[in-house]
């Protein structure tokens, strides 16, 4: 994981770490302050807690920094539970000790049994957070979308001193798909490993005796929007340090055709879990009657299935209101000449294989609602290009098409809101999802869903 992914990490723990110690503290002087408490301890009674709210000033920043100096936010994501025990343990700890020397020194009293229960508290609250943590990253579905799937390339010896390394220092966030060896291989295997594999991104440590190869190879994963981590030591060094970007201590050159990592990349994966949630919940009663009407109003399942391709083309289980008759791939092919489209994608404005109720659904864009699903699973995004199947992502003639897989797809787009089914050239598709990646930031992704609305509502360019 580079430098810049584990600060936006660590910054993220420590927002969440902030707040429940914030929570901690308020639970603390509610169980304090708890008529039934101090009547069965025959305690005394303590002040408001509006007079003890100046403290957070100093509480909230102050304890995730007391928890990073204990290498809290270093250790690896599924370390033992002993170590992250002791770790939390010894940041409670100083972090209440440091509480009662701030009470101290402002000459501010409190109940001593506040601070006690704030340490207790605190340590409970971080660690059911790290375990619910722990739980999550180990699912199948962590595992599936949140593992980052890596390619390396290099000599022999180069890539399983990096296959160690990664084992080493970071098994939980990475995993080595496939291996090139540039003494054995040509770069025209990189391509096929790229397609066969949907990676994430491509580590190369080389020679310079094979820069040639390293320049070639960089150039593949450029026109197929594979990000490119070049290790950048080719000369020892004892005292320089990296001056790019770092690696677990070795000096890196990134290579990147998309968005890299950010706070508005943190922020659109909230707004897409969130936003996803949401209208579920929002649209639920909606969901159920269509679902209804299409078992009512035509033979088959409720739900179409189809594979499609994901981030870097990886397959993933899309789901649809079904729209068509049950047979319709099966049609596909006796239609195959009355496609619209340019290129490897299948349109046809009047397909006979589209229900009555089916044609409702496609023009106010209903029949895509499920994907919300998706969304939630990690596996789409609100915003992003239109995932296609598998089998027109194999038949893409042009490889600079395959860039547009370097995102996560989405239930709207450019292209979504640029006519839809009126653009008929693929290349045109593509020249609109290239211009997001390009452009991409938090507020074109708002611009494009303030847009969808009008266009899903009055049913503009659908068919």
């Amino acid at each position: 994981m580079l430098r810049r992914d584990r600060l936006i990490r660590m910054q993220v723990h420590q927002l969440m770490d902030a707040c429940l110690f914030a929570v901690s503290f308020w639970l603390a002087y509610v169980v304090r302050s708890d008529p039934r408490v101090i009547e069965f301890f025959r305690l005394d009674e303590v002040s408001p807690f509006e007079a003890y709210v100046w403290l957070y000033l100093i509480l909230i920043p102050a304890a995730p920094l007391i928890l990073e100096a204990q290498g809290f936010y270093n250790r690896p994501i599924l370390c033992s539970r002993y170590t992250t025990a002791w770790l939390l343990f010894k940041g409670c700890l100083f972090t209440t000790l440091g509480l009662i020397l701030a009470l101290f020194l402002f000459h501010s009293g409190i109940a001593r049994l506040v601070t006690v229960l704030f340490g207790a508290i605190s340590f409970l609250l971080l660690f059911s957070k790290e375990e619910l943590l722990r739980r999550a990253f180990r699912s199948e579905l962590a595992r599936e979308q949140y593992r980052r799937r890596f390619l390396l390339v290099g000599t022999g010896e180069e890539t399983a001193r990096m296959r160690a390394e990664l084992r080493s220092k970071s098994p939980e966030a990475m995993d080595v798909i496939a291996e090139l060896d540039l003494n054995e291989t040509s770069i025209d295997r990189l391509v096929e490993l790229l397609h066969e594999h949907s990676v994430n991104g491509v580590i190369i440590s080389a020679k310079r005796s094979f820069f040639d190869q390293v320049e070639a190879a960089v150039r593949v994963c450029e026109l197929e929007g594979v990000e490119v981590w070049l290790m950048a030591d080719f000369f020892k060094t004892q005292i320089a340090r990296a001056t790019f970007d770092d690696f677990y201590g070795h000096a890196i050159m990134v290579f990147r055709a998309v968005p890299e990592a950010s706070w508005e990349s943190v922020a659109k994966q909230l707004i897409d879990f969130f936003g996803a949630a949401t209208l579920l919940l929002v649209l639920a009663p909606l969901l159920a009657l269509v679902a209804l009407s299409v078992k009512l109003t035509s033979p088959g399942p409720v739900f179409f299935r189809q594979q499609r391709s994901g981030l870097n083309g990886r397959p993933f289980t899309l789901y649809k209101f079904r729209t068509m008759v049950t047979n319709a791939e099966q049609l596909k092919h006796e239609l195959a000449a009355m496609n619209e489209m340019s290129g490897p994608v299948f349109k046809v404005v009047n397909d006979p294989r589209i229900t009555p109720f089916g044609r409702l659904l496609r023009k106010f864009s209903i029949d895509e609602l499920p994907q919300l699903f998706n969304v939630l699973r990690a596996e789409m995004s609100l915003v992003g290009p239109r995932p296609l199947p598998v089998d027109e992502v194999k038949r893409f003639n042009d490889l600079a098409h395959r860039r547009r897989l370097s995102v996560k797809p989405g239930l709207t787009c450019l292209w979504q809101v640029s006519g839809r089914n009126k653009v008929k050239d693929f290349r045109d598709w593509v020249r609109l999802d290239l211009e997001y990646i390009d452009n991409w930031s938090l507020w074109l992704d708002l611009k494009i869903l303030c847009r969808t609305l009008p266009v899903v509502l009055t049913g503009a360019g659908a068919s």
